[in-house]
């Protein structure tokens, strides 16, 4: 009888560790980064993205000659902040993103659907992805693999999937390829879209525009 109740416990142990093997790992806080493969040669266009996240926000760090740029999204909320520092210019700016702003500047953006699953799997960062495929209004063809493996929430980079159960480790958009190519769990801290560092001057995402345009 001793010997069976043993028994039943080790096999017990077993079956307890070989779910925890198998169960989808979270992550909800860390810092992921992307590297860039371009349709069209872009000069100056980076070829890693580093994407910092916690929860809901996140926050995509771009460096563009000698600014400095952080661009932060609440996919939750879907409202945004952006942070300009130029320091030889002794220049930070601060524009908050509400909604409406946002979507604005989706107007632009290819509308993506009918997302369908295939059979083909591959291996990225050691997790089994599947492919999908998908398109945009004008019905050009693109494709993306996500896996179940893990849990990533949804960030800047990967907001337009949101139709897509699972983590997208790699996808095509209209300016080229993107893959995920490290994802470190470390502690980011607070992000926020609302509020605004010591230091930067606040100022309408109109206006931020408007000094792009002009340079």
């Amino acid at each position: 009888m001793l010997q069976s109740i043993k028994t039943s416990v080790i096999a017990a142990v077993l079956m307890t560790s070989s779910l925890m093997a198998n169960a989808q790992k979270q992550i909800n806080e860390g810092t992921l980064i992307y590297g860039a493969e371009y349709k069209e040669s872009m000069p100056g266009a980076p070829s890693e993205m580093k994407v910092k996240f916690n929860g809901e926000v996140s926050k995509m760090e771009i460096e563009a000659g000698p600014a400095s740029i952080g661009i932060f999204l609440n996919t939750k909320t879907e409202t945004g902040l952006v942070l300009v520092d130029v320091p030889v210019a002794q220049i930070q700016k601060a524009a908050k993103m509400s909604k409406a702003d946002l979507d604005e500047e989706n107007e632009a953006k290819p509308k993506f659907s009918d997302f369908k699953a295939t059979t083909e799997t591959q291996k990225l960062l050691n997790y089994t992805a599947t492919k999908y495929t998908f398109k945009d209004e004008k019905g050009a063809a693109y494709e993306l693999w996500a896996t179940t493996e893990i849990e990533i929430p949804l960030n800047i980079a990967t907001s337009d999937f949101k139709e897509i159960k699972g983590t997208i480790l790699k996808f095509t958009g209209d300016k080229g390829t993107f893959t995920l190519k490290s994802i470190n769990e470390d502690k980011v801290g607070a992000l926020s879209v609302t509020n605004i560092p010591s230091g930067y001057e606040e100022i309408t995402y109109a206006e931020l525009k408007a000094m792009k345009g002009g340079g």
